[in-house]
């Protein structure tokens, strides 16, 4: 009977002085590796290009927008990575792979993924529509779930990581909605769906620890983006719910993600998986009114 290569692969063994040899910086950076931002034309997605950037990382960004916000413009130009601009549908997967190819054939390779890409309709459940029901899961889960098989086929085909071993990292952007209900707005279809995405990254995270590709997401509480502070202007009552129900009473900043979002594409999370992070200044465990 042949030996099972699970049971007969000679392990090295583990340097229990690593600590000593790479230092916070090192585990942290990013420096030659490409990541795919879907939805980083503008509000958490490009948040994310530029902590990426930051990180010495190169940027491809995936959105359905036919101009993005004019900061992707500083992204471009200031920080000595390569940065690029593809329009697509994260809905359509045949659109989807030939953007995927296009990046391959760009950059070379694929080291992590960022899936920002959502849409969040307000509307009572009594009276939803059902093509506009199906268009937030087609966005927010599908588009999520295509854009993370797509990433992982490419990484299962490169070389793995000379320290961790790891070949990618994949973090998808879910968010509070998936634990609690958001006062004073009616998004049954965006919290479920947001729950789907929390679901499928912890059994990608299992399904895909073989292949070495690590799954986590990032499950961010309000946070103050241009679409969030239009709609505060719009609607003052939730304005007040947004800046006084977290336990922090505040708003989220898109800076409060950068780092998380690094350390879960980075060798600093190398033995993190099927995860999910909870930025909500609290929201999650309580609130405050």
């Amino acid at each position: 009977m042949a030996a099972n290569p699970a049971q007969t692969e000679v392990k090295k063994r583990p340097d229990v002085d690593g600590f000593l040899h790479q230092s916070v910086q090192d585990l942290l950076s990013l420096k030659g590796r490409t990541v795919v931002i879907t939805g980083g034309a503008r509000g958490l997605g490009l948040a994310f290009g530029f902590a990426v950037a930051e990180s010495g990382g190169n940027i491809a960004i995936i959105d359905f927008l036919e101009t993005p916000h004019e900061h992707y413009y500083k992204l471009e130009k200031d920080f000595g990575v390569k940065v690029k601009l593809y329009k697509s549908d994260v809905t359509n997967y045949k659109v989807l792979k030939a953007t995927f190819d296009q990046i391959i054939l760009d950059f070379g390779r694929i080291d992590g993924l960022v899936t920002a890409a959502g849409i969040c309709p307000d509307e009572p459940f009594l009276e939803r529509d059902p093509e506009s029901v199906a268009r937030c899961f087609h966005v927010n889960t599908l588009g999520t779930y295509y854009s993370a098989q797509l990433a992982a086929i490419q990484m299962d085909k490169q070389e793995p990581n000379e320290r961790t071993g790891g070949k990618g990292s994949i973090v998808l952007i879910a968010s509070v909605a998936a634990y609690v209900a958001s006062k004073g707005q009616t998004t049954s279809d965006y919290c479920s769906s947001k729950g789907a995405v929390v679901a499928l990254a912890k059994a990608l995270g299992v399904e895909l620890a073989s292949k070495k590709i690590r799954v986590n997401s990032i499950s961010p509480g309000y946070m103050v983006t241009d679409m969030t502070l239009d709609l505060c202007d719009r609607m003052p009552w939730l304005a007040d719910i947004m800046n006084n129900e977290p336990p922090m009473r505040r708003m989220g900043d898109r800076t409060d993600l950068k780092v998380p979002v690094v350390y879960l594409l980075s060798d600093a999370s190398a033995y993190h998986t099927s995860d999910d992070l909870l930025i909500t200044g609290g929201i999650h465990a309580g609130r405050l009114m």
